[in-house]
């Protein structure tokens, strides 16, 4: 019987117990040395200015939005296709949410619903860089400079992309990377802000750090979170464990994916577990990891042209579309096709486990009242479906991805 295989893969150190121990025994699992260490490395990495580290990819956003200290009722443009905490964190600091559109080719913020969207009151607005794709940098900065908009970068999903050559992260003036278990970066959790202005640097700084230490039981449940995560993602495991729960729903027309995200709500006050500091051991991991990062981007980005190789000619299919100007990390490989549900569920069915919407069309939620606004882009967008094409796949394991997305699109490209 073949093994099934998980929609997610998390990128892991061959020797992450080994830190995770040394930092017991230097007594440096909470605070250390490196995340002055890593936060520098990291620096180095994405190509210049201060990176300031945080409990999570999305609060390095919202003490940006704090350190810019905007007058009330500015505003911000966000993409209609972005996870909901974000928009939910601008509305936390005070700031008044406009959507505009994506391009449904690329997934990312639409250069012309962006200048459409724009007001009297706007000041900022955030590109993110979604499912690993670079925005149009050229178009998005030359709007934002002629209306003299802040720039605030959103990577969680991008890191090691470029645009033009350059790295994201560096195009506006700040940026937001996440180093959750399933991101480009797996620290278990925490995040960062890049900042290029040293005063925007320090003010941001100011918030990050004023935070309270997490405590060593709730760094070690994180941890072990983690252990348990990349355990019940391998393909034995899975089988027997997850797996079974999805292929029994496929025939009962339900959707567990629900039960696997965050509650949308409004996030004012802010959770606890948000406002706290990142802790040295996640640090030590993300300094190793940094080592490893462009080899797990090459093995993904070579199981994204295999799959592309086996799908691009279906009819009425649309793997990614990566524009000449761009490199492509693949968080998310999404594709189109006819009667996307019908796919995910046949594909779930021969062992090979899709996702359909990995974020959320915010323009729609009700979370977030007189901003929703018709995005016709983001609802076709949201149509794609995701197939795994991450770094810890064996190469027998894409390629039987690939057949089997090949098989059942071809089906029902042919109506079968």
């Amino acid at each position: 019987m073949l093994s099934a295989i998980s929609r997610y893969g998390a990128r892991v150190l061959p020797n992450t117990e080994e830190i995770v121990a040394d930092c017991r025994s230097r007594g440096t699992l909470i605070q250390g040395p490196q995340i002055a260490e890593f936060e520098e490395a990291f620096a180095r990495r994405v190509g210049g200015g201060r990176v300031i580290t945080t409990a999570y990819g999305r609060m390095a956003f919202y003490y940006m939005l704090k350190a810019l200290d905007l007058p009330a009722g500015s505003e911000i443009v966000m993409p209609a296709l972005t996870f909901w905490v974000i928009p939910a964190l601008a509305q936390a600091a005070g700031l008044k949410l406009v959507f505009a559109d994506v391009d449904p080719a690329t997934f990312t913020l639409d250069p012309d619903s962006f200048e459409r969207a724009i007001t009297p009151n706007t000041r900022v607005v955030v590109p993110t860089h979604l499912y690993g794709l670079p925005c149009d940098m050229d178009r998005i900065l030359d709007i934002a400079g002629r209306h003299n908009l802040i720039v605030l970068e959103d990577c969680a999903h991008a890191l090691g992309a470029t645009y033009r050559g350059r790295p994201v992260g560096t195009f506006g003036q700040g940026a937001l990377f996440s180093f959750q278990t399933l991101k480009p970066l797996n620290c278990y959790g925490g995040g960062a802000a890049l900042v290029q202005s040293p005063a925007l640097a320090e003010r941001v700084a100011g918030f990050a750090y004023a935070e309270p230490w997490p405590s060593e039981e709730r760094v070690n449940k994180r941890l072990f979170t983690g252990k348990l995560q990349r355990i019940f993602i391998r393909p034995w495991v899975f089988s027997i464990s997850s797996f079974p729960i999805l292929w029994l729903a496929s025939w009962m027309g339900a959707n567990p994916d629900v039960y696997l995200w965050e509650k949308i709500r409004t996030l004012s006050p802010l959770p606890a577990e948000y406002t706290e500091r990142f802790p040295n051991v996640q640090a030590a991991i993300g300094l190793a990891a940094l080592g490893y990062l462009d080899d797990w981007t090459r093995q993904t980005q070579a199981h994204a042209r295999l799959v592309t190789e086996s799908i691009a000619d279906i009819p009425g299919v649309v793997p990614p579309v990566v524009p000449p100007d761009r490199t492509h990390v693949y968080y998310q490989y999404c594709v189109y096709g006819p009667d996307r549900d019908k796919l995910v569920v046949n594909c779930v069915r021969r062992g090979v486990d899709i996702e359909t919407l990995h974020v959320d069309t915010c323009s729609d939620l009700e979370l977030f009242g007189d901003a929703r606004t018709d995005a016709p882009g983001a609802r076709r967008a949201a149509e794609a479906m995701q197939i795994p094409v991450y770094s810890d796949l064996t190469d027998e394991q894409v390629q039987r991805v690939a057949r089997t997305v090949r098989a059942v699109l071809s089906e029902a490209a042919s109506g079968a």
